[in-house]
């Protein structure tokens, strides 16, 4: 009698923690886009009420209110030293993209030439860009170059040093069955080092999305010049000397939301990209 009892409990038992499961999976749906907002939304009332209780003058700390009225008055000039700061941004980081994934490429084919040149992609990306900045900017004639340069520099080596770690993570086994198989040195990375080294490259991919943002900003701050063409880092500059506080605080929350936008796209490149083959996009019941 117990044991008939006890299967007919089972069922129950697993509907239960299917209904739970499916809680939980629900929550934290809602939880990955409410909790954030609920963050940002204390985070403003805070900062606002910091504001009117101290009394404090805009020219030190700007309002909320204050600094999207500014955002909305300078739209039109901001927008277009935004377009400067993305155009640079995104060129940047096509071209560490290239860069990046053609040199990772040639050090898996040549170890010769992963050794020589290896270390002198260390540096520059040990070195910092505000050091390196100015001589770029001496020595290059044209100001679109020179940014190109300096944004280049900071984003190409995460896309170099994560696609070099995934070709040469392709799984030994494989690599012998290749062998055996009698496939070419193309063959094997065409069909298994660069499906391999995917999930690398977007994982790098991601980083250098920001540090291609974070490098045109600092190159703008660098090169300081003004009027036509110029950026949302001269605009901060230009803001702070003339004590215009809203416009700084603007001309922030533009550039951040810019590297979150261009966060956000990567990552949903990558989804799209691993969702149906590779362990970290598949979902797994919980």
């Amino acid at each position: 009698m117990t044991a008939i009892d006890d299967r007919s409990a089972t069922p129950e038992i697993v509907d239960e923690d299917e209904a739970r499961r499916a809680r939980a999976r629900k929550l934290d749906k809602i939880g990955k886009w409410t909790l954030p907002v609920v963050v940002m939304i204390i985070t403003v009332f805070l900062w606002d009420r910091l504001v009117v209780w101290n009394e404090i003058p805009h020219y030190i700390l700007p309002g909320p209110l204050l600094v999207f009225e500014t955002l909305i008055k300078d739209w039109a000039m901001l927008f277009d030293a935004l377009m400067v700061t993305l155009q640079i941004t995104l060129m940047a980081l096509a071209v560490a993209v290239l860069g990046g994934v053609g040199l990772a490429i040639l050090f898996t084919q040549s170890r010769w030439v992963e050794m020589s040149f290896y270390p002198y992609a260390v540096i520059l990306q040990v070195t910092p860009i505000v050091a390196i900045a100015p001589l770029i900017f001496i020595y290059v004639d044209s100001r679109i170059a020179g940014l190109l340069l300096c944004a280049w520099l900071v984003a190409f080596f995460p896309v170099l040093s994560n696609t070099t770690l995934g070709l040469n993570s392709a799984d030994h086994n494989l690599r012998d069955l290749f062998r055996i198989y009698g496939a070419t040195r193309w063959q094997r990375l065409r069909y298994l080092q660069l499906p391999s080294a995917l999930p690398y490259f977007l994982g790098g991919l991601r980083i250098a999305g920001g540090l291609s943002l974070i490098g045109a900003v600092v190159a703008e701050y660098v090169a300081g010049t003004g009027g036509i063409g110029s950026g949302l880092a001269f605009r901060i500059l230009e803001a702070g000397y003339r004590l215009n506080i809203p416009r700084m605080f603007a001309a922030l929350i533009l550039i951040a939301a810019t590297g979150v936008i261009i966060f956000a796209g990567l990552s949903f490149l990558s989804h799209m990209l691993l969702r149906k083959w590779h362990e970290s996009a598949l979902k797994r019941e919980g």
